[in-house]
């Protein structure tokens, strides 16, 4: 009798861990299964070896400082494994790199500058929180200061060309002052206020021995890390091809030398839409422009056939 109750018992027990949906069940171990998914087997992410003759402009980067060496790194880090990034910037460099690059040479100045533009504003007409403009973030009175017209209608720190010419005169003004192209681009960046008031607390005149704000104390290893790696993709495992870049439209120039009351209309006269327009001349920046002045401006069309254009 013993035996048969102990028979029923443990029937009940089995009945009731097969209908208990809480009872552990053992499953394969991960390195059991066959499909193993580690991200590891498809792709590695290592330490970077940074160029032994890392310079800006010529100049040289004191690299037998520690405290130096961990900016740079940091900068080389960040800017490599942020990939869409360094790929949008690849792909704009392609597009507007020809043409920020003759006005560097014929104003005197460093190519590596085209990294600061870069840097500033990663090759788009941005606009920052404290107002500074355009590719090369221009603030309102420097762009004034240097000539360019700026008001409701037409706003020149979008003009690529134009603006290009008033950083290359700002940047040769305060070279000619600090003597140093390293100063010279934290100064575009600080304001030279900034950099003078910082030299003058710390009693130093060299940007690497300068300690100043985070933005600005980043800033020129991260035009380095920039230039660095756009000159090299493949070697900081970027594949890209001249397919995959984006490419200017050719133009041709029309002067405008009175009032245009309606650019859509304008538009509609070389068979091309507002959009497009304002694609090759984001310095206009109403839909009209007033002109009582009878001012000639040159406004860029894109050749026909380039675009397709909806009725």
């Amino acid at each position: 009798m013993l035996l048969g109750v102990m028979v029923v018992i443990s029937t009940l027990i089995f009945a009731a861990q097969q209908s208990n949906p809480f009872t552990k069940v053992e499953l394969p171990s991960v390195n059991e299964t066959e499909s193993d998914k580690n991200v590891a087997n498809e792709y590695r992410i290592s330490a970077i070896d940074i160029p032994e003759d890392l310079n800006f402009a010529g100049e040289s980067v004191p690299q037998n400082d520690p405290e130096i060496m961990e900016r740079v790194d940091r900068e080389f880090l960040v800017n490599t494994y942020w990939q869409s990034n360094a790929l949008l910037l690849m792909k704009r460099a392609h597009k507007y790199f020809p043409i920020i690059e003759p006005i560097l040479a014929k104003n005197g100045i460093p190519d590596d500058f085209k990294y600061l533009a870069v840097a500033e504003s990663g090759l788009q007409n941005v606009v920052s929180h404290a107002g500074a403009t355009g590719f090369w973030q221009i603030m309102k009175g420097t762009g004034r200061e240097y000539g360019l017209e700026i008001n409701a209608n037409v706003d020149e720190r979008y003009h690529l060309e134009k603006s290009t010419q008033v950083a290359c005169n700002y940047l040769n003004k305060w070279k000619d002052k600090y003597g140093s192209w390293t100063l010279t681009a934290a100064a575009y960046n600080a304001g030279p206020g900034a950099i003078n008031k910082y030299m003058g607390i710390q009693q130093v005149e060299d940007y690497y021995d300068l300690l100043l704000g985070q933005e600005t104390g980043r800033y020129v290893f991260r035009i380095m890390a920039i230039k660095e790696i756009l000159s090299n993709p493949d070697k900081y495992g970027f594949e890209i091809h001249k397919e995959d870049m984006y490419s200017s439209v050719p133009t041709f120039q029309v002067e405008v030398d009175e009032p245009v009351s309606s650019f859509a209309n304008f538009a509609q006269e070389y068979e091309i839409n507002y959009k497009i327009l304002k694609r090759h001349n984001p310095w206009l920046r109403e839909p009209h422009l007033n002109n009582a002045s009878k001012k000639k401006y040159t406004i860029e069309i894109p050749n026909k056939g380039y675009y397709k254009v909806g009725k």
